[in-house]
């Protein structure tokens, strides 16, 4: 893992000891600068896990990932620091009711520190978080975005954000580690089940500073502020997603380029809207 460029890829210089401070700091530089996006799965192109394949896209051709390649970064990066960590599974609960059983097809990261287990997850969309949890503290924890908290319920803990006045579900697990064969196996359901929602649907997300987040979802921009308040603005056209796709996420893509999925349906030339 070559941290100097890593390092250089989330803009971060501060020291490189496996200490909270330092864990926070990386979690929170790393979603301001690398986004979360599935425009690979829409073109068709395979979604690779090694090490030298994250390296290559997430850092060296600055793109972003979904979760299989954002924690694993993250992953390799911590573990070559010298965190202990600890790949656990999940099911992403955000916008889905209880009633609901998501497929386990999520990744995010345990790691332990003087004796006390932390969650890290820089790979759940417009909810990624940009500091550790305390696993197992009680109550609400501020992040530099919105708060969080953990809560167990029978034999399930549930990671939760508090929108307004009300929490929500971002996730559900049962600290169960996922080894490399069972993110394999949940990576080639997101990337190329036809039901997979990743293959409906366009969405790029990113941390801002001031505890803004900046979304694409198909054809919607959202701004959202620390306060809760938000703007949405619909793009018009793909030459309109390629320009804010460079600007907002500094994702470059070749004139023309195109992401094909049911819900990015753009107006025929000359309709409205």
């Amino acid at each position: 893992m070559n941290l100097d460029a890593y390092f250089e890829r989330i803009g971060y210089r501060g020291a490189r000891a496996p200490t909270l401070e330092v864990l926070n700091q990386l979690v929170r530089a790393h979603v301001e600068a690398i986004p979360f996006e599935n425009l690979d799965v829409l073109r068709l192109v395979p979604i690779e896990l090694s090490a030298e394949a994250l390296e290559r896209k997430l850092v060296h051709q600055r793109r972003g990932g979904y979760c299989f390649e954002q924690n694993g970064l993250l992953l390799m990066v911590l573990e070559t620091i010298g965190f202990q960590v600890t790949p656990l599974s999940a099911r992403v609960r955000y916008q889905r009711p209880r009633d609901y059983t998501p497929p386990r097809t999520h990744l995010f990261l345990r790691v332990e520190l003087d004796g006390t287990s932390w969650l890290a997850d820089v790979g759940v969309g417009a909810m990624s978080l940009t500091s550790a949890l305390r696993l197992d503290a009680e109550g609400e924890q501020p992040t530099p975005h919105e708060p969080r908290r953990i809560v167990r319920e029978g034999r399930l803990l549930y990671h939760q954000v508090r929108l307004g006045e009300a929490w929500c579900d971002v996730s559900e697990f049962t600290l169960e580690e996922m080894p490399p064969i069972d993110r394999e196996l949940a990576n080639w359901f997101t990337s190329a089940h036809p039901q997979s929602h990743f293959k409906s649907r366009l969405l790029v997300a990113r941390a801002g500073p001031d505890g803004q987040r900046f979304t694409i979802l198909n054809r919607e921009l959202t701004h959202r502020m620390r306060d809760g308040s938000s703007s949405v603005r619909l793009l018009e056209n793909p030459a309109e997603l390629l320009q804010v796709l460079d600007a907002t996420f500094g994702l470059r893509f070749p004139p023309g380029t195109t992401f094909p999925c049911p819900g990015l349906d753009w107006p025929a030339p000359g309709a409205a809207a």
